[in-house]
């Protein structure tokens, strides 16, 4: 029997196709990148759209501002400034209005990262002094409050990222105190509760494993690692299984970062920059 097709679901359909089109401009259109440049003579930060149409100074200081870092919902920007004398984590509106110190610590404080709910900010600070600047890792809530740390070792904590869930955070560490010629001490990856429990290492290599970043769905961590002699970026499982080389370029690779976007015609979690951490954000 010849099957009757219901113009209705036709129409229904077309209509659907065709919001989804004009919701893919209108993100292209207002996608937006942050970015620090010193063009003015020291470090500020910008921001652009996405084609690199209307740069637009957001920070104007005597002293330097850098590290970016949108909130999820495109509204807020943190960022690092050493308007205070030393490093600090800042935030702003999108619009560069409203800036506001939120560490206010006499050390050093660097690499903010939003949770996914926006709710708090991960960081790194050396303001552990009784081991010599040692860096650990922190968390805040988003306007400063309840600043905690999460990592308590000899050695060096850094790189926190976010996974998207928000339940765990992925980072460095020189934990194993390996050392390699012209690089000094090497890093592994590890991973933890959001609340600092469970710390797990992930990489077990005397080489350099660095700039952890995770997929959108969570199950896998990209990073770069020197192990091959060179600087390679490699994926692997969340569990740290699966190790895979996905470079294998003779120059260096560096700085990972995921790319994912509802509207991508590309699998999603399939894609990641390389070399850069400028945030486009679809807002």
């Amino acid at each position: 029997m010849q099957r009757r097709y219901n113009p209705t679901h036709l129409i229904l359909a077309s209509v659907i196709v065709l919001v989804l089109m004009l919701l893919m401009v209108c993100v292209d259109a207002q996608a937006q990148i942050a970015f620090m440049s010193r063009r003015a003579g020291n470090f500020e930060i910008y921001v652009m759209d996405a084609d690199g149409e209307n740069q637009q100074r957001l920070t104007n200081n005597p002293a330097d501002d850098w590290s970016p870092s949108w909130s999820p919902d495109g509204r807020r920007i943190a960022f690092v400034s050493e308007r205070a004398g030393n490093p600090e984590i800042y935030v702003m509106d999108a619009d560069g209005g409203n800036q506001l110190n939120l560490t206010n610590n006499p050390n050093d404080d660097w690499s903010p990262s939003w949770s996914p709910d926006g709710k708090r900010i991960v960081f790194e600070s050396d303001r552990d002094n009784d081991r010599g600047h040692n860096i650990e890792i922190y968390v805040m809530d988003a306007d400063g409050e309840n600043q905690q740390r999460l990592t308590n070792n000899p050695a060096s904590d850094h790189s926190p990222s976010w996974s998207p869930d928000g339940k765990r955070i992925a980072f460095s560490a020189q934990r194993e105190g390996h050392v390699v010629k012209d690089l000094g001490i090497t890093d592994e990856i590890y991973v933890m509760d959001a609340d600092g429990g469970n710390q797990q290492k992930l990489t077990n290599h005397r080489a350099w494993d660095g700039s952890p970043s995770w997929s959108p769905d969570g199950k896998r961590i990209v990073f770069n690692s020197n192990r091959d002699g060179k600087s390679e970026i490699y994926v692997m499982d969340a569990d740290g299984r699966n190790l895979q080389n996905l470079t294998n370029n003779p120059g260096g690779d560096f700085g990972p970062t995921w790319f994912n976007s509802p509207f991508s015609v590309s699998p999603a979690g399939r894609q990641f920059t390389i070399w850069g951490r400028l945030k486009q954000l679809d807002r």
